[in-house]
């Protein structure tokens, strides 16, 4: 407890104003990059695993994130709407979804591997919807927001493109943040005392009176919309979105093996996941170029393959585990 409570109020305190000077003092724009990425990622990451650190395994959230930029790029394209008021139909949207999946799935029992499948056939539906009306959406070609031009800056936060990557870099900053309080309070209500009851035993759950219904639809509303707004600020920062490469099913994947890779039950797990992976990502792609395309995955199978057998509970929580083992059998023998 001193150990946690000593890296909360120093080391963590330093690498918080670490990060935020990050992109002033960065020695290129392209490291900028890299932290928008990971800090997006990252905020995706940590609200996927609001669900499945407690059973639910979603295979779809890439489709909560295509439904908000795909709502913002059409909406803003096609009827000139802001895009902010694109991200709140957008998140409408997906919290309809996410309630008819926890309406649908949990009150029918269907849970464990049973309710990752529906997911993700769910998250290809999405995806197929996208393809078939390729008019407005553009199909598998993808779609562009129309560019605003060089405005003013009240023109740019009006249509939600910034120039300046450190607007982006903040924006995501502050989203991860809020990622992280929101498990905070997660932790600390009532909720999750309900939510580890129902994934240890849901029957025995039910027989005390917890409304698992209730409990379980309620967090996967909160992570999709959550996940909606992630999905928002990455299309308009990258201007582009793909059905396939964006939406798919290989998205919700790849966001599923960061929280694995990091330790989806940590706080910190997703983090530490999409550091280690995007990292990994951009270094094949800046070292090999095209000669490597794709194998990152292949490297995403064998590094996951490896941790689910030696260390099932992640890098940081099985790292964290061993290490409180070791202190306590330091305190046991002395």
């Amino acid at each position: 407890m001193r150990q946690r409570m000593k890296f909360e109020t120093t080391l963590l305190p330093l690498i918080l104003i670490g990060v935020i000077l990050f992109p002033i003092f960065a020695p290129s724009p392209y490291l900028v990059h890299i932290g928008i990425l990971i800090l997006i990622w990252s905020y995706v990451v940590t609200v996927w695993a609001y669900m499945a650190r407690f059973g639910m395994v979603s295979l779809c959230h890439a489709a909560f994130m295509g439904i908000g930029f795909y709502s913002t790029f059409l909406l803003f394209n096609y009827f000139k709407l802001c895009p902010w008021i694109g991200m709140g139909i957008g998140v409408v949207l997906s919290g309809i979804l996410a309630l008819a999946i926890g309406q649908s799935c949990f009150r029918f029992g269907v849970i464990g591997h049973y309710f990752a499948v529906s997911t993700l056939v769910i998250g290809e539906l999405i995806t197929l919807i996208i393809i078939a009306f390729r008019g407005p959406t553009g199909g598998r070609l993808g779609l562009t927001v129309n560019p605003v031009g060089s405005p003013s800056f009240l023109r740019q936060l009006y249509s939600f493109q910034f120039e300046s990557k450190l607007v982006y870099y903040y924006i995501a900053f502050i989203l991860f943040l809020l990622a992280l309080y929101v498990w905070k309070k997660i932790d600390q209500s009532k909720i999750r005392i309900a939510l580890k009851a129902i994934g240890d035993d849901e029957v025995a759950a039910a027989s005390v009176g917890i409304p698992i219904v209730r409990f379980k639809t309620s967090v996967t509303v909160l992570s999709a919309t959550m996940a909606t707004i992630g999905g928002v600020l990455y299309g308009q920062y990258l201007t582009y979105v793909n059905p396939v490469s964006m939406v798919g099913v290989m998205p919700s994947l790849q966001i599923c093996f960061k929280a694995i890779l990091g330790g989806m039950f940590t706080l910190w797990g997703p983090t530490i996941g999409t550091i280690l992976t995007v990292s990994l990502e951009e270094y094949i792609r800046i070292s090999y170029g095209t000669a490597f395309i794709g194998y990152s995955h292949i490297f995403y199978a064998i590094i996951i393959i490896i941790l689910i057998i030696f260390l099932p509970q992640g890098l940081h929580g099985s790292l964290s585990e061993t290490f409180h083992k070791m202190k306590r059998r330091a305190v046991l023998a002395s």
